[in-house]
This record gives structure tokens, sequence and C-alpha cells, in this order.
């Protein structure tokens, strides 16, 4: 797979029926970051996103499945809305090498930080080397794996919220205000809950949320511990609403995830989008 394939697949999304489509911002590159709505724009909505980090496309593809199928059922009561790509700049990177980038001196950076080498299919963070799933103003800095300089994975950025891919989603989250968000992710086949910062009443509420998910997909409710800065934080720190990480894909599988595991995971976890809705 290229990263032209899953692009194409991406904006194929919005010529089906059933949904509406935005362009919430643009990633550091110039790449247009969809969002998709299916449902009802009144009473209570959700919110998921995928492809924060580089490698872990199949979260992309996942959430693309997810779309056309959600077109295809009925949606009473509230609405769902998907991002599937936060980082496309990331995944091309991954997919596709340096496919985009013009500038010997940018290529030359990227090497050097990617420890020497021009295989990126270990890659997470995005163009910039920052990861976005720890920038977030959300106990910035103080997770357990946060380093603190240029690199694959990791890196905080040198000030909490500073890439434009993670504003675009605090923007555009604040804009919503949804009930209940799920961040996708891969891998482990786990549902992450519980955010330290939360009351006990709260992280119990996650809790119960997240082992009705694990009723439907098998995966493992395992509580939040020593990783902060992600967007399931921010959004438990800000909103004090349900925010969950599922980590999608066998774990005893390399990074990454390949499309070959695509009907696996969607078959697992193709109802907890309505789930979700129902718990909000």
């Amino acid at each position: 797979m290229t990263f032209n394939d899953l692009f194409n697949d991406l904006q194929n999304l919005t010529k089906l029926d059933n949904l509406t489509f935005s362009i919430i911002g643009y990633s550091t590159m110039g790449l247009p970051i969809y969002c998709f709505h299916i449902g009802n724009f009144t009473g209570k909505q959700i919110l998921m996103e995928g492809g924060i980090h580089a490698r872990e496309y199949l979260s992309t593809l996942f959430l693309i499945k997810e779309t056309e199928y959600l077109t295809t059922q009925t949606i009473e009561d509230g609405g769902i809305y998907i991002i599937p790509c936060v980082n496309p700049d990331g995944i091309r990177l991954v997919l596709s090498g340096f496919e985009g980038l013009t500038c010997q001196k940018q290529k030359d950076i990227l090497t050097l930080i990617n420890n020497g080498s021009n295989n990126f299919k270990l890659w997470k963070a995005n163009i910039n080397g920052v990861d976005l799933n720890v920038n977030f103003d959300a106990w910035w800095g103080k997770g357990a794996q946060n380093v603190f300089c240029v690199a694959p994975e990791n890196f905080v950025g040198y000030y909490p919220n500073s890439e434009r891919e993670v504003n675009n989603l605090i923007n555009v989250t604040f804009e919503i205000n949804p009930s209940l968000t799920i961040s996708w992710h891969t891998k482990g086949e786990v549902i992450y809950y519980g955010f330290d910062a939360l009351t006990a009443s709260e992280i119990t509420r996650d809790r119960l949320i997240a082992e009705q998910f694990s009723n439907l997909n098998g995966y493992a409710v395992i509580k939040t511990s020593n990783s902060v800065g992600g967007y399931s934080d921010w959004v438990s720190l800000n909103l004090r609403v349900p925010a969950f990480t599922i980590e999608i894909g066998n774990p005893n599988l390399p990074h990454p995830i390949t499309a070959d595991q695509l009907d696996v995971v969607f078959e697992q976890n193709k109802q907890v989008p309505l789930l979700a809705l129902e718990l909000a």
C-alpha cells in the first residue's frame, strides 16, 4: 500500500451518501485533515480519531472502513464525528518515504533523526519529529517514556500544543463538544481509560463503559498509567467526558501492522462506535 492509495480511499468517502464532511485544518505540509459526520447534528455527539501515530496507519484504514459501514446504519439519536487521519505527513513518510518532499535539507534532517536510516516504517511522529500524542497540554512532559529532543517517537515538542495537527484536533473538539471520544491506535487489543486527573467517580464511569466495549471486541480493559499528554488525556482534563484509547491489532504482530489485518480488526470493533453513542 502507498500513501496515495490510502489518501484516495479517504477522499472517496466524501462521495458517499448519508454523511457530511469538512476539512478541519491542514497538516504541517499542507495536506487536508478530513472530518466526517454521520447521524443527526442534534442530540449527543461522539468523536473518534485515528492516524495520529504515523506507523499506526491501520487505525486510519479501520476508520475509513468504519465510516463506510456507519453510512449503512440507522442512527436516530445523536451523531458520530470521525477524523481518520490526524497525521497524514507522518503516514506518508511511513508508506511512501520522501514522496512529496522537495527540500534535500529536510530529507537529510529526517534521516538524521531516524538514526541515519531512510526506512521510516517505524516512525510515529509528525514531519517535525514531534510525537503528536504526547504534545497535548495535559500534564505535558511528565510521561514515563517522554523524550525532549526530536525523535521518531516520544518527543513531546518544545512546548505543549506546538503542532498544527494537535491544534486542529483541539479546535474541532471544542467546537463539537462531544459527550465521548475514542482514539484508535495500534497495537495490543487493549482499551485504555481513566486519566489520573479525573475524580474517582469519573474513573469508575469510564471503566464501566470500557467494560461494555470489551464485551463486544474482547479486548483487555486497562487503567491508564504513566502516560500523559495524549488526546484522550486532554479530553479528560478539559471536557471531563469519557475518553478512551483503543489499541487494535494483535500484540504479537510487529509494527507496522499492515492492511491485511483490517478485516480482523473491523469485525472485532465495527459495533463499538454505535455502542459508544448509546452509552455517551
